[in-house]
């Protein structure tokens, strides 16, 4: 039981890495759609964000860098005793 809470938090770590590498592709901002910004908003905001499409293309991602994790420790393909250590 406590290895599918180890898998689902390493999908949440993962899935929220690459919302935040997802969110700026596709998103002018007001500054670059060339609209003036009042009652002060951040001319860096993005005009439409699309977050329902943001956060759908962020799972379907993180499903594959997750599977590929997945593979990698399944047939340690990755022997992480032959990693190097920090000390």
């Amino acid at each position: 039981m406590s290895q599918i809470f180890t898998f689902v938090a390493i999908y949440l770590v993962v899935w929220w890495t690459v919302l935040f590498a997802v969110l700026p592709f596709g998103s002018p901002t007001y500054a670059e759609a060339g609209i003036e910004v009042t009652d002060g908003g951040d001319p860096g905001a993005p005009v439409n964000p699309q977050l329902g499409k943001k956060a759908f293309t962020t799972t379907w991602v993180s499903a594959i860098i997750y599977a590929i994790g997945w593979l990698v420790w399944h047939f340690h393909l990755i022997h992480l005793p032959s990693l190097p250590s920090g000390g």
